[in-house]
């Protein structure tokens, strides 16, 4: 089952370039230690199944950081993916997918988990007449990533 999300919210870019001031501070040291010419290559691999989301979090978090980073979806947002899967790979500067791999995934991390639990939902009700609705009781600071997260997993929102 694939959900189709709704638009992305207005404050992806915002959130994003927040939670870069808050990770890296005054400078990301580790990554400083990679030759700033290094390239690199990633895969991001799931390991319990779940349902993606938060793909635009992660592409903005590489794209603040820097615009050679290229990230390779094989899967969409709403996709139910079963462990394990290779559901990212990127290729770019070293020290840009250092820097940003913690934040990205925090953000799909936590939309992935909120997708995942309302599919979960989804499925108990399947059948029925019933419809699930979010609420406004988010985690501070990511009200429109979750509301993006629960289409993401097949319900509907309710109040912004």
């Amino acid at each position: 089952m694939t959900a189709q999300p709704t638009t992305l919210p207005p404050d992806l870019s915002e959130s994003v370039a927040r939670a870069l001031a808050e990770d890296i501070g005054n400078g990301d040291l580790t990554a400083e230690l990679v030759a700033e010419d290094t390239m690199a290559t990633a895969e991001l691999m799931l390991r319990t199944d779940a349902v993606l989301s938060g793909q635009d979090w992660a592409n903005a978090v590489f794209q603040e950081l820097d615009s050679r980073v290229q990230l390779t979806w094989h899967y969409s947002d709403g996709d139910a993916i079963m462990a394990p899967q290779t559901v990212c790979s990127m290729t770019g500067p070293a020290r840009a997918i250092l820097t940003g791999e913690r934040t990205a995934l925090n953000f799909l991390q936590t939309l992935s988990a909120t997708a995942t639990v309302t599919r979960d939902y989804v499925t108990a009700i399947a059948g029925t007449s019933a419809r699930i609705l979010d609420t406004r009781k988010t985690v501070p600071g990511l009200r429109l990533a979750q509301k993006y997260a629960v289409t993401c997993g097949g319900c509907h929102n309710h109040r912004i």
